[in-house]
This record gives structure tokens, sequence and C-alpha cells, in this order.
């Protein structure tokens, strides 16, 4: 019997008590000290009791690796047809252009088409999407720049997309600034609307300073109202903050505002956090920005010193919220990318791209579906064929199954190739996890 290669194991952030987690085998558990230093020993090179080591083995960490392949290979191929039968997210940019100027937009350098969006292009969308995604369940996501400009063609044209996907019973997602969405509520109220993004940088003062009007101009008040009226007429809203070093500290404020707006207590309201990173051209010097583990350290320390930030936000810290949750494990995730599996990107020019990090690329384009469909097979083939197999850098790594490679472009971004590894620090995120929702009066 070896020690399973799948095996994640640490101390628990501020415990004494140690974790031991599986993703292959489903496995999670807390060990004490002594069984902690047990293990320790035995990676040392030392020998433990028998005892210990069939009862770890019971557990799926102690394995014939025989076997242990074997299941891989299993649960590798229930993750593809999974995949397979998923629901298909299919993004859709009207535009590029914004009435905002944030501090930290990574689209600022695009250059607009000197072609804008017309209903024939929103047609050839349909069409494409229709013949190519028939059969399979799916939804749309409407991404910007800015896709609710409060301009007399631009409603025309989101009613008409709008039309277009009522009539095939499609669910619509919009990514917006939320500074029109009083505008458009009666709009959206046409619609099978999933939910609305829209993003607060923090309460007042602290958002109107990274994200404020293109000439200068505060958003905080009018987005407020804009998220008001969504959960007035039942829209689900996913409030978004993205955090950095510069608006951290107005965490527990923006938590406490949206408790004290009552928006916590909505059944149509969720909230994310965005971590603020380079992604292309911006944030070329890196002050601000947090790692990932970073990042979490910061949250992990407010949450102690604010409790109430969980009523507004609950970290995930890689697997460990599920874990809590749900009592059991996720299934083992061997792939963290979905472009060109589980998601696409369409843009008002007629282009085709992988997600949404690579949309609007010039160089990224994977063929077009206006005036004319072409596809670039070889391009949209690596992506497909990108997971943890086909890593070279995962194949080794325990935490493989946790992380699931990363995200795609980021990886190609910093190597050049899709096919290399966006490493997440999922042992530093379950020790900070455990340390949250199972040991909680440490």
């Amino acid at each position: 019997m070896n020690y399973s290669k799948h095996n994640i194991f640490s101390r628990i952030s501020g415990s004494d008590n140690f974790f031991i987690v599986n993703l292959l085998s489903g496995s999670a558990d807390i060990l004490d000290p002594e069984e902690g230093k047990m293990i320790h020993d035995f990676l040392a090179g030392k020998e433990i009791t028998t005892d210990f080591q069939t009862n770890l083995a019971e557990h799926g960490y102690f394995v014939d690796e025989k076997e242990e392949d074997r299941l891989y290979r299993s649960k590798y191929l229930d993750f593809i047809d999974t995949r397979d039968e998923d629901e298909v997210q299919l993004f859709f940019v009207p535009n590029y252009s914004c009435n905002f100027a944030c501090t930290y937009c990574y689209q600022d350098e695009y250059t607009n088409a000197s072609q804008v969006l017309t209903h024939e292009v929103i047609d050839a969308f349909f069409s494409y999407i229709n013949r190519e995604f028939a059969g399979r369940k799916k939804y749309l996501t409407v991404f910007g720049g800015e896709p609710l400009l409060n301009s007399p063609k631009q409603k025309d044209l989101i009613v008409y997309l709008l039309k277009l996907a009522n009539e095939i019973d499609l669910e619509v997602c919009f990514v917006t600034n939320g500074y029109s969405l009083v505008d458009y509520t009666d709009i959206l109220k046409q619609a099978r609307i999933r939910e609305i993004q829209v993003t607060l940088d923090g309460k007042g003062s602290v958002h109107d300073k990274r994200r404020f009007l293109k000439g200068g101009g505060a958003t905080f008040e009018k987005i407020v109202d804009g998220i008001d009226a969504c959960l007035a007429n039942s829209l689900p809203v996913n409030l978004r903050m993205v955090v950095d070093k510069e608006n951290i500290d107005g965490l527990p404020e923006m938590a406490q505002f949206a408790i004290n707006k009552g928006w916590t207590k909505s059944e149509f309201f969720k909230t994310q956090l965005g971590r603020n990173y380079e992604l292309h051209h911006c944030q070329a010097t890196s002050e601000k920005l947090f790692s990932r583990i970073s990042l979490y350290e910061t949250i992990y320390n407010q949450v102690k010193q604010h409790p109430y930030i969980l009523e507004f936000y609950k970290p995930a810290y890689s697997i460990s919220k599920f874990l809590a949750e749900n009592g059991s494990l996720p299934d083992p995730l061997f792939d963290a990318c979905p472009a060109c599996k589980t998601e696409w990107a369409f843009d008002y020019t007629g282009h085709i791209f992988s997600c949404t990090a690579t949309v609007g690329k010039e160089d990224e384009s994977l063929g077009t579906f206006y005036p004319e469909v072409s596809r670039k097979e070889e391009m949209i083939y690596v992506w497909e064929s990108r997971d943890v197999t086909a890593i070279a850098e995962c194949s080794t790594c325990s935490m493989q199954l946790a992380c699931g490679g990363g995200c795609g472009s980021v990886a190609k971004n910093r190597t050049g190739s899709v096919c290399s590894t966006d490493c997440r620090p999922v042992k530093e995120l379950l020790e900070l996890g455990f340390s949250a929702y199972f040991e909680k009066s440490s």
C-alpha cells in the first residue's frame, strides 16, 4: 500500500489539529496532533502503526497504486461525460464602449470596430447558436463594455436580442456596471432573467474613487437605486465587489450597508468577491494587487473581527465551504477552464472566442459567425483538450483535482501555452477554510 498521491495534508490555521483530504476517494478528515505527527513522521521516512495505516487505507489515503490509477481513469471519464451534458454559457458582447472609466479596466485599450451591432448580426448569432448548440442546455450572458448604455438605439438592440431569446426560451444574464439599471428595469422584466451581475467596490466614496463616469462623476447612488429596482421587481442580482489593497478595508462597511438595506435577506440577492489581478495589459505594477492566498488571509482576519461579513459574503476557501455545507466533497475537478467546452464568447463584430478573458482580442479569434461562418479548428482543439491530463506539471501535483489547472487564458498569458498551469494555492486555502468552518472556536 502506498500513500496516495492525491492526498492534501496540512495543519489547520491557528490550530494544533491537521486535515487530510482526498478528492479521488472522496474522503476528508480532521486529525488530532498525534495523528498529524504520525503522518509527518511517515512522510519523513518513519514507520507508522499498522492500525493507523489500516484506518487511513479504509478512507482511501493509503492505496494500491494500480487500483488508484483505475479509479482516476474512471472518475475522469465520468467527469468528461458529465461535462458533455452540462449547460453551456454563451457570452455575447454588443459593444466594447462604456460610460465608466474604471481605474482597473482591462478593456480600455480595445479598439472599437467601426461596425456597430445590428439586428442582422443578432439574427446571425441566434442562427449560429441554435445550430451549433442544438439539443444542449444553454443560457446567454450579455457582457461588455457596458451592454446597458442608456440610449434609444442600445435599448432597441437589447429589446430585439431579448425578443429572440424569449422565442427559444433562453434564460439571460447581464453583466453591467449598473448605472442605467433603473432605466432598463421594465425591459428586463419582459425576459427570462437568470441574474444581473452588478459591481460595487465599496460604500460611497470608496466605490466612486474606483468606478466613476468618463469625464468624472460619482456612480454609487445610481447603482444602489438600480439594485433596489431589480430586487423590487424580482430580478435576481449578483453583487460583485472587485477587491485589492486599495479597497479591501471597506469590505466590512460594504457588508453592513447591504445588510442594512435588507439585500442579504432577499432570495433574489447573492454576492461574490472578484480579485483584481493582471489581465492582458492592465495592472502592469502589482503593488496594490493581492495574490490569491494573501486576499483570503485578509478576508479570514476581517471575518474574525467582523463576523457579520459572512451574511454578505461567505468565502469558498477552495472546497472548504462546499464540504461544510454539504457534508461531502465535490467531485474531482479535472478541468477548471470551461473555454470551448461549456463556455463560448461572441461579439458584435461577428467573431467567436473561447471565453470572456479572450473576447475582443483579435489574435484570439476562433472564427466568425457573421457575415459568414468559419472556425479555426486547430486553435479550438487546443482549448478543448486542456485539462489536468494534458498539463505536464499537473501530473505530479497532489492538488490537481481541487485546482483543475486553473485558467487557460491566464496560463497562456504567462507561458504562451494554453496547456500550462495557472496554479491555485489549494493547501493554503484549505488551512484557512478548515479553521473558519470546522474549528470556529479556534
